[in-house]
């Protein structure tokens, strides 16, 4: 895996057009130049760039399933603590 590649799908997540972006990821799933679990972390990060959680949950998921030791399971850690507060603020209003 191109650690170089990686570090610019991150910044066309951080800066660029996001959807134009897991369009393209969404091909690497079906080639065998990249591991699946990196390219479902980077949907996951591209998921959550839009505040789409489900999807940024799933695609984490299938990162782990594949790969135990992804920083998927970090971020997926992440994504549902930011959503327990959410939902707690809710009821506290």
């Amino acid at each position: 895996m191109n650690k170089k590649f990686i570090e610019e799908i991150q910044k066309q997540i951080t800066e660029g057009d996001v959807n134009r972006t897991i369009i393209e990821l969404n091909k690497f799933l079906f080639s065998d130049d990249i591991s699946k679990d990196v390219v479902y972390y980077l949907l996951g990060n591209a998921y959550r760039k839009l505040g789409s959680w489900k999807e940024a949950l799933n695609n984490y998921q299938y990162a782990i399933d594949i790969n135990p030791m992804s920083p998927a399971k970090q971020a997926r850690a992440m994504v549902i603590d930011i959503m327990n507060f959410y939902n707690k603020d809710m009821f506290n209003h």
